[in-house]
């Protein structure tokens, strides 16, 4: 698998495509959720992400990252997303420590803000992060906002 990393003016328009059907396709119709999937972010962050090896045109893992003070005052990780037919392979922890490593290399830092879904608590203390401030609610679904420092 070979992971790539871009900011929005070096993506082509076949990546940004593809990334777009992964985030609406389990964002907006798997989870139910409409909303304004296009927020206005994608130009300010780094794109993260990896190609199907059996379709090259597929991305099957993908966070958006921040440097600090683009989205938090710390560096941030957004829309984490596996396409639902990698989840059992263990592809979202490698996603997430490469968004981590990506963070720490391109930013110095390792301080770093996400606002998760917050059936996922479990999964991103494994990585480091824990849960700060109170839950919330983000387009029906609860969220909890969790740091790594």
């Amino acid at each position: 698998m070979h992971w790539i990393l871009k900011e929005f003016k070096d993506l082509t328009l076949e990546e940004f495509h593809s990334i777009l059907q992964l985030r609406i396709n389990v964002f907006v119709v798997e989870q139910d959720c409409p909303y304004p999937e296009l927020d206005g972010k994608d130009k300010q962050a780094y794109h993260f992400f990896a190609f199907a090896e059996e379709d090259p045109s597929q991305i099957i893992a993908y966070t958006r990252i921040f440097k600090p003070g683009d989205y938090y005052t710390e560096a941030a990780i957004g829309r984490v997303v596996v396409h639902p037919d990698h989840r059992k392979d263990g592809l979202g922890y490698t996603l997430m420590k490469g968004s981590i490593t990506q963070i720490e290399f391109l930013f110095k830092t390792k301080k770093i803000k996400i606002g998760a879904q917050t059936y996922l608590q479990k999964f991103y203390e494994s990585l480091g992060f824990i849960k700060v401030g109170k839950d919330y609610i983000e387009d029906g679904i609860p969220h909890i906002y969790m740091k790594k420092s």
